[in-house]
């Protein structure tokens, strides 16, 4: 893959080829946030809330955070999301739980099968 680069009118498929390859990073339910200078604490900026080096938490809108040695603040998804279950079924997603409940559309009561799913 590497010649491509090198070939005029090529240049095009290997950035695509390129693309494809990361597309699966950009839907990982992760992200990554560098320390400040002089930081002593990781700041969520999404509700405001200072959390201490070295613990971790679960926020308000599902992300499961960690605030490294160094400042440096990670979250990632606290949940998966289902993609493939029966057809006579639906998802809803449980806030407080941080989970989505899959059951049959005529009966809450009967949960359904996953058969794939997405991030965490």
């Amino acid at each position: 893959m590497f010649f491509f680069f090198f070939l005029p009118g090529k240049r095009s498929l290997a950035v695509a080829v390129l693309l494809c390859a990361l597309l699966p990073l950009f839907h990982a339910g992760c992200w990554f946030e560098q320390a400040k200078p002089g930081m002593k604490q990781c700041l969520y900026d999404k509700d405001g809330t200072w959390h201490d080096i070295g613990s971790r938490w679960r926020t308000s809108d599902c992300m499961n955070c960690y605030c490294q040695a160094n400042g440096d603040m990670q979250c990632c998804q606290a949940y998966s999301e289902p993609t493939r279950f029966p057809d006579d079924c639906m998802m809803e997603f449980d806030q407080k739980a941080c989970k989505y409940n899959v059951f049959k559309k005529t009966d809450r009561s009967t949960p359904c099968p996953i058969y794939g799913g997405k991030g965490k």
